[in-house]
């Protein structure tokens, strides 16, 4: 190859493409031929062209420099290109185009795309959480519970890993109802417990200082108790 032409090659380097825009772009409900559009302007803008005619555009397309110039227009009218206008610092009136409407429909579909991905995966969990309650409970939940239960889902400083600890708790306790776990859970809020791994090592401090009290009492217990006097009837 002629080395001229292979460094020529290699000074028309890369364009940045948002790979969120090739995954996302038909939610935005732009066609094949509106994104390539779009990766031309995009083209032109990264190289210090600023307003690419419709005719350079489609040097670089199967599409004629009329179907750009339609294509162009209906861009615009659905907002994904916007024409800014303006004069230089020399007081030449100028036009360019801009592609940030693009990037803030971009932003604004991938955030919401965002949004129903953790809504689907609450969703989830949620189910999860009521199936981890009727499971240890072996029945369903009563429509009490249900309430309860929803309660403390809804409390900002409950999350459903921390509930789900605070059922793990009870179990553990053996004391399984729904007032023992919402004792715990009101604790933990009050101790500022926020993650499993607090959780789980609140819980354990907790049985701990159970058991030490349990053999402390039962020590003073023993010792208090009265010993019962043998009387010999053989003396009588």
């Amino acid at each position: 190859m002629n080395k001229t032409i292979f460094l020529k090659w290699l000074q028309e380097g890369n364009i940045n493409i948002p790979s969120t825009l090739l995954t996302h772009y038909k939610h935005l409900k732009i066609n094949e031929q509106e994104l390539v559009l779009l990766l031309q302007v995009h083209y032109y803008l990264e190289r210090g062209n600023d307003f690419p005619t419709p005719a350079e555009i489609a040097a670089h397309m199967t599409l004629d420099s009329m179907d750009c110039r339609e294509i162009l227009s209906q861009l615009i009218r659905k907002g994904f290109i916007e024409i800014i206008e303006g004069n230089s610092d020399t007081g030449i009136r100028f036009e360019r185009y801009s592609l940030e409407p693009l990037w803030n429909k971009l932003i604004d579909q991938f955030l919401l795309n965002n949004k129903k991905e953790e809504e689907a995966l609450n969703e989830k969990e949620e189910s999860d959480l009521y199936t981890s309650f009727e499971r240890e409970f072996g029945r369903p939940l009563s429509p009490f519970e249900i309430e309860t239960l929803n309660m403390w889902v809804d409390d900002d400083q409950h999350e459903m890993v921390i509930i789900k600890a605070a059922l793990r708790e009870a179990v553990i306790s053996g004391k399984l109802n729904f007032r023992y776990i919402d004792r715990i859970l009101f604790e933990w809020k009050k101790n500022g417990i926020k993650t499993i791994e607090q959780a789980k090592s609140h819980g354990k401090k907790f049985r701990q200082h159970q058991t030490a009290a349990y053999k402390v009492e039962l020590k003073e217990e023993t010792t208090n108790k009265k010993a019962v006097p043998f009387y010999n009837w053989l003396d009588q």
